[in-house]
């Protein structure tokens, strides 16, 4: 019996961190100077850009212009929907047709660190010291704080977004706007990377970035044809 034909895919997926939030550039600063509290008292979902991360968001919109996006999936947390916002204005300005569609998906928000939310490194030392020690044991991938999500929690609903978005996208270039645990697990995904992979792409290169752009083309000479990351 023959074998199935794979389903279509998008021709692009192009995935992007939000730009810099306040919440971004207080924790950089808390980092840097051993600070146990931030300045910050919106919800994580409500935090918005930096003058630094909407300049980002229009440098984001002036590289997409070469290659704009048909189909929008969206994280629905401020910073991203801001980035956005700003990045298809600066699309448009620059003579690139406006995506078809944008979808604002619950799937695609950041990862959830529960009790441990908005507090710094140095506080969580201080009052979290067992989880801590638990963290260093269990590692990063699979850590999950008090009442927060582990990197496997975010792929799951990554995966689940992916599959109805590659669907969707078949055909056509999709941009997916989102945070750094989102980007990074579309790495484990498409690339696909296990958790030895995923921590030494993290050693090597850190976060993602604010603003910063993963790219994967559909490779049709393969057999079957695959997205690869350029």
């Amino acid at each position: 019996m023959p074998s199935m034909p794979a389903p279509p895919l998008p021709t692009a997926i192009t995935a992007v961190r939000h730009g810099q939030s306040t919440a971004n550039a207080a924790f950089a600063h808390a980092h840097a100077t051993g600070a146990l509290t931030v300045p910050i008292t919106e919800r994580d979902a409500d935090l918005p850009l930096t003058d630094l991360g909407r300049a980002q968001a229009a440098d984001l919109g002036a590289r997409l212009a070469d290659d704009p996006p048909h189909l929008v999936y969206c994280s629905p947390y401020r910073r991203a929907r801001d980035t956005l916002e700003i990045a298809l204005a600066a699309l448009t300005e620059h003579g690139a047709p406006a995506p078809e569609r944008t979808r604002v998906d619950e799937r695609l928000r950041d990862r959830e660190t529960g009790a441990w939310e908005m507090l710094t490194e140095a506080a969580l030392r201080r009052k979290y010291p067992e989880d801590i020690a638990r963290r260093e044991h269990v590692g990063r991938y699979y850590f999950r704080p008090p009442c927060g999500e582990n990197l496997p929690d975010v792929q799951l609903r990554v995966r689940s977004v992916l599959t109805e978005a590659l669907a969707d996208a078949a055909g056509r270039h999709l941009l997916i706007v989102a945070h750094d645990a989102v980007v990074l697990m579309l790495r484990m995904i498409l690339d696909p990377l296990d958790e030895a992979g995923l921590l030494r792409l993290l050693d090597q290169h850190g976060a993602v970035g604010n603003a910063t752009v993963n790219r994967w083309d559909l490779d049709q000479a393969a057999d079957p044809p695959r997205l690869r990351l350029t």
